[in-house]
């Protein structure tokens, strides 16, 4: 089933003039274009609900600034794109380590980092054609005809090298379980 559209534009005009009830529904309406906007630009599930719910409050703290009420989508968009980047930033300048419940000890960080390296390494030996179906579907979230039309392939075909690549990243990591790290 299609996803309704945006919000019509006399219902974002009525809520740039102050229109409480106006504001609520467009604010509702909304939502899930916000919500879906965040789970494809932000690294991680919880991100994205993070970015979704700040952009609706400054949506509705900031509807009366918006100039033109056709522009909705697009100043959504970069709203939410610029909440994914700062949650992303903050992410790697280890920011996110003050969150309660985020805290990791220096062992857990090793071994992360560890299992991180023996991950990478484990791609980094699957055959060129494997790795950037991988890399492309995994790790970059690509919809999966996006990764099929990229790489020449039919979609089928794409989904053969994925499962062909994560049975062999598997594989290589069992293997590796009791090896020594370098």
């Amino acid at each position: 089933m299609a996803e309704a559209g945006w919000p019509r534009e006399p219902l974002i005009a009525a809520a740039q003039g102050g229109d409480p009830v106006a504001i609520a529904a467009l604010v509702s309406g909304s939502h899930p274009h916000v919500r879906r906007f965040a789970r494809s630009l932000c690294a991680s599930p919880e991100d994205a609900e993070d970015s979704a719910q700040e952009a609706l409050i400054i949506l509705y703290r900031n509807i009366g600034t918006l100039r033109a009420s056709g522009a909705l989508a697009s100043w959504m968009f970069r709203i939410v794109r610029n909440l994914c980047l700062r949650q992303a930033a903050r992410a790697w300048r280890g920011d996110d380590l003050a969150r309660p419940g985020s805290v990791v000890s220096a062992e857990d960080d090793v071994m992360q980092r560890l299992e991180a390296r023996r991950v990478a390494a484990a791609i980094a030996e699957l055959p060129a054609d494997q790795r950037r179906v991988l890399i492309m579907r995994d790790i970059q979230g690509y919809p999966g005809r996006v990764v099929a039309d990229e790489l020449g392939l039919s979609v089928p075909a794409m989904k053969s090298r994925l499962h062909r690549a994560r049975a062999t990243v598997r594989l290589l990591l069992d293997t590796s379980q009791g090896e020594p790290d370098a």
